[in-house]
């Protein structure tokens, strides 16, 4: 059985069909005061799939540690959390004296509601291994780069692949090697959450062709948004973006159009208007190993 959330139930149609099981949405309701409620259904194997994608995560969190909780009090063993975004992955470490390193603090949390973990292109970075942070067995970070590169080749030919920063070359390279395409990383300096310079490699020339630029996630979109004006700048004859994560928070749509970008294409681990390929049959291979 796979358990999923009602705003979810697009991924979570097609993510039951690969895996060849019912898809079962919990019942949710929410009090006045913001206070959630949820209902799971009465009959339950002692197996289940729990899609709970874990985008804008505080709520969700709650939810899953309710949704956890609940299953495992009606009796399920295993329960392997599906969860195409997994949030919380960037503060890795203390930066500055005092800052609470959100990684372990989530990663544990979660542990203590499931009994393995899947999700797509998790934002690792000091961390060499999912399961270093969310310790349980197994945890799997599958990675959607190559569905973006055999994207790229179906819309755009044979286009240049580049990623905005050295923390996009995992992705920009797995794309490219995936499809036979060429890459390259541009370098970029960041000023603040909203405010970055996106340089070129010396030397790469871009004038007359068709480049993609390919990251793991869009939040605020001004990487993705100074890296597409520089391309243009220097002469690209289309400049596209592929990314696996689609979050575009508060403008970041209309600012990475704004900045010349033609299609804006995503993986659907988040439902956006931007979605163009489904990790659905990715995510069910890693799912059935998982149990």
């Amino acid at each position: 059985m796979l358990l999923f959330f009602p705003e979810e139930e697009g991924l979570a149609r097609r993510l039951a069909s690969a895996i060849g099981c019912e898809p079962v949405p919990i019942e949710r309701h929410r009090f006045p005061d913001g206070e959630i409620k949820l209902r799971l259904p009465e009959r339950l194997p002692d197996k289940v799939v729990l899609l709970r994608g874990l985008d804008h995560p505080n709520e969700k969190l709650v939810e899953l540690l309710l949704a956890g909780s609940g299953l495992h009090e009606a009796g399920v063993r295993r329960i392997v959390l599906a969860a195409p975004y997994f949030p919380y992955l960037r503060q890795d470490k203390a930066f500055a004296p005092g800052e609470v390193v959100s990684a372990f603090v989530v990663g544990r949390f979660v542990a203590s509601c499931v009994e393995a973990l899947v999700t797509v292109d998790p934002h690792l970075h000091r961390i060499a291994r999912l399961d270093e942070a969310v310790p349980v067995s197994p945890a799997l970070a599958l990675s959607a780069a190559p569905l973006l590169g055999e994207l790229a080749v179906r819309e755009r030919g044979r286009p240049l692949l580049v990623g905005p920063d050295e923390e996009s070359r995992a992705w920009v390279e797995a794309a490219a090697r995936a499809v036979g395409l060429d890459c390259a990383v541009g370098r970029k300096e960041r000023r603040g959450d909203r405010d970055v310079e996106v340089t070129l490699p010396k030397g790469l020339d871009v004038r007359g062709r068709a480049v993609v630029v390919v990251d793991d996630v869009a939040s605020t979109g001004r990487t993705l948004a100074q890296t597409v004006r520089t391309l243009c700048a220097a002469g690209a004859a289309s400049v596209d973006v592929a990314v696996t994560h689609a979050l575009f928070v508060e403008d970041a749509l209309e600012t990475v159009r704004a900045a010349g970008a033609g299609a804006i294409w995503s993986t659907d681990t988040i439902a956006h208007p931007t979605n163009a390929v489904s990790v659905a049959p990715l995510m069910a291979q890693a799912i059935l190993a998982a149990f």
